[in-house]
């Protein structure tokens, strides 16, 4: 072998090895990006998107889609309650949507579900599309979304039209969504309050909502949808343990459905509550405090929004919460946790100031 061929094989092996700790560099840069920040128990941080700009997408899901993470949300105002709650807690836009390839870099995508300055659209803002959530139908190959409908001015009355499951679909998860119409499952007598979307398989798909009577009793219900996701069926259970119940959260692991709760306190915090299943439709048995140590009667001074797997891990969940910010509702912030479940099939979600996404996907190999 000649000089000349050495002299550029070490080259190549310096460029190979240099090639190499840049990849390691950047893994190891990436890896420490993976971390969700929390905060302490009365701090509300601000998750901002790839703009620089405060993530408005309260109350909402994750769906993913194509290789992406779709994150999509109320978006609200900031005002808070020294002006009225009906100024911050409602909104004068409508759902916005955000993509992701790793959870942590957020793309804003727009609005996929607008409201209106009409005076005469039923999405007439300010009003209220509280808690949407989005699924796939893979027959209609269509994007539904089911939400909580308060209409114009957005202030929460008990009679028709103030109190509904409202519907839209698209094309694509991007939108824009078309506005179907809202409802009241079930009969027309009880109002519908936090609600719920929960996808068992391709084909059969569940609503849940907190149904209020005109007595001023309410309890979680579960209805089966129709094979396009557009309507409820008459096939629907009362979920009785879960009286005065709502923020209803659920996720299903070693064949168990989990369903996690909120006590119905308005803004204040409470202690969350677990109830478990063997069957979707029942019956419920109560599971309790999902939540451990410090600030457990609080569920850490936030409230259940929604929880969902991560893509190709089966057994590694993100339950959702959000810490809201009553004097500026903008500024509500958001918690996510890692779920866990026992030997005994109990489920929890130990508080983390913060916490390392590739960490967390290491343990569960």
């Amino acid at each position: 072998m000649n000089k000349k061929n050495i002299f550029f094989k070490v080259i190549s092996l310096l460029t190979l090895i240099l090639y190499g700790a840049d990849i390691l560099a950047q893994t190891s840069i990436h890896k420490n990006t993976l971390k969700f920040n929390n905060g302490n128990f009365d701090e509300y941080v601000e998750w901002l998107d790839t703009r620089g700009e405060i993530i408005n997408a309260h109350d909402g899901g994750i769906i993913y889609v194509a290789g992406k993470y779709y994150w999509y949300g109320l978006a609200l105002r900031a005002l808070g309650q020294d002006k009225g709650e009906k100024n911050g807690a409602a909104t004068e836009t409508g759902i916005n949507l955000y993509s992701s390839k790793n959870l942590m870099e957020w793309n804003y995508e727009g609005v996929i579900l607008s409201t209106s300055k009409d005076t005469q659209n039923p999405l007439r803002s300010p009003m209220r599309l509280e808690r949407p959530k989005i699924i796939y139908n893979k027959s209609t190959k269509k994007f539904v979304m089911w939400f909580h409908y308060v209409g114009y001015p957005g202030n929460h009355r008990q009679e028709i039209g103030f109190a509904e499951a409202g519907v839209a679909v698209s094309d694509k998860i991007t939108g824009p969504f078309k506005y179907i119409g809202h409802h009241r499952p079930i009969n027309d007598s009880g109002a519908v309050k936090d609600c719920s979307l929960f996808m068992e398989n391709d084909s059969t798909a569940y609503f849940l909502f907190d149904r209020k009577m005109p007595d001023g009793s309410r309890c979680l219900h579960i209805a089966k949808l129709t094979d396009d996701f557009l309507h409820t069926t008459d096939h629907w259970a009362k979920i009785d343990v879960a009286n005065r119940r709502e923020a209803p959260t659920m996720i299903k692991q070693n064949g168990i459905y989990f369903l996690i709760t909120s006590d119905v306190s308005g803004w204040k915090a409470n202690a969350a509550k677990t109830f478990k299943s063997n069957n979707i439709l029942g019956p419920w048995t109560e599971a309790g405090n999902p939540c451990i140590g410090e600030q457990k009667e609080s569920t850490y001074n936030t409230q259940c929004t929604y929880a969902f797997k991560i893509n190709g891990e089966e057994n590694l969940s993100i339950i959702m919460l959000e810490r809201h910010n009553t004097s500026n509702f903008l500024k509500c912030s958001y918690v996510w946790l890692p779920i866990e479940i026992n030997k005994n099939q109990q489920l929890f979600f130990p508080y983390k100031k913060e916490w390392h996404l590739n960490a967390m996907l290491s343990s569960k190999k």
